[in-house]
């Protein structure tokens, strides 16, 4: 079984090739545009992805003002996007039920909203979600024994209406293919106000389906999540709390064909959808 300095390296090399293929197409456009020979060599080394780099919850680089670095936007292309589903792991030994879960107060909430109770967390079943949208609905199912402390604080963050009236601030059609949303200021940097622990463990995997949360650092989740509809290259280091449905998925799908601005390029990539997404109500049955 590879370890995961083995995973990391991997990712980090099928990255590098999707960049330097990337660069080279866009050269190739360039040349056509001005009619003229333009050399290139792109050096990409030591690339690692990461999903988040600033405020608790953030991916974004950043200047030193908080803001994204814009650049040219990225016009709509035909992605190409993998069909097949990636199986839930499921985790090699149950968690008690029902559980404790933690979550300290960290910096100031980018929108108002009370600390979860983490007491008696149930460590069973599942939670249907759906995230009401501008562009459609996209369905969720939060599984409680991948990471019930995460359900608990995704639940409690939906039920006071922190996700309501937010936007998806980040989307990667190459190499990472994944929405990211949750942060109530649209720019990365928001949290709730307070952090908890990752509910990781080796067995995990990423790809077309999966649910899982943002973060900096270890242990360092918050309310940014991302929905993964294509390839993710990703180390088990983001905790994996349910799976996204078919309709959803045919939702974000659209959303990556539109292409975007670019602002997070070249790293950790992508940039904010030219198609924008707000949540407009988000429901959940119990």
């Amino acid at each position: 079984m590879a370890t995961n300095q083995q995973r990391r390296e991997a990712a980090k090399r099928k990255l590098e090739r999707q960049l330097a293929r990337r660069a080279e197409r866009a050269k190739r456009r360039r040349i056509v545009g001005v009619g003229v020979t333009v050399g290139a060599v792109v050096v990409v080394a030591g690339l690692i992805v990461v999903l988040a780099t600033r405020g608790g919850d953030s991916e974004a680089e950043n200047n030193a003002d908080g803001s994204s670095s814009a650049t040219t936007p990225a016009a709509p292309t035909d992605i190409e996007i993998p069909t097949e589903r990636v199986e839930l792991a499921q985790r090699p030994e149950p968690l008690p039920n029902p559980t404790s879960c933690e979550y300290t107060e960290s910096g100031e909430a980018a929108k108002k909203v009370s600390v979860p109770d983490g007491e008696n967390v149930s460590s069973e079943g599942t939670v249907k979600v759906t995230l009401h949208s501008n562009v459609g609905d996209i369905g969720l199912e939060l599984d409680r024994a991948l990471a019930p402390c995460t359900v608990n604080s995704f639940v409690h963050l939906a039920e006071e209406g922190y996700y309501t009236d937010t936007s998806c601030h980040r989307i990667g059609t190459e190499g990472l293919q994944m929405l990211q949303c949750g942060d109530p200021t649209g720019q990365g940097t928001g949290g709730p106000g307070y952090t908890f622990a990752d509910e990781t463990f080796e067995e995990l995997e990423y790809g077309r389906g999966v649910l899982a949360m943002a973060n900096s650092g270890p242990d360092t989740n918050g309310s940014q999540f991302f929905m993964v509809f294509g390839e993710a290259p990703l180390p088990p280091d983001y905790t994996v709390f349910g799976s996204i449905d078919d309709e959803g998925l045919k939702v974000i799908d659209e959303v990556a064909r539109g292409g975007h601005d670019g602002s997070f390029d070249p790293s950790p990539g992508g940039g904010k959808p030219l198609t924008d997404v707000t949540f407009t109500d988000v429901t959940v049955e119990s």
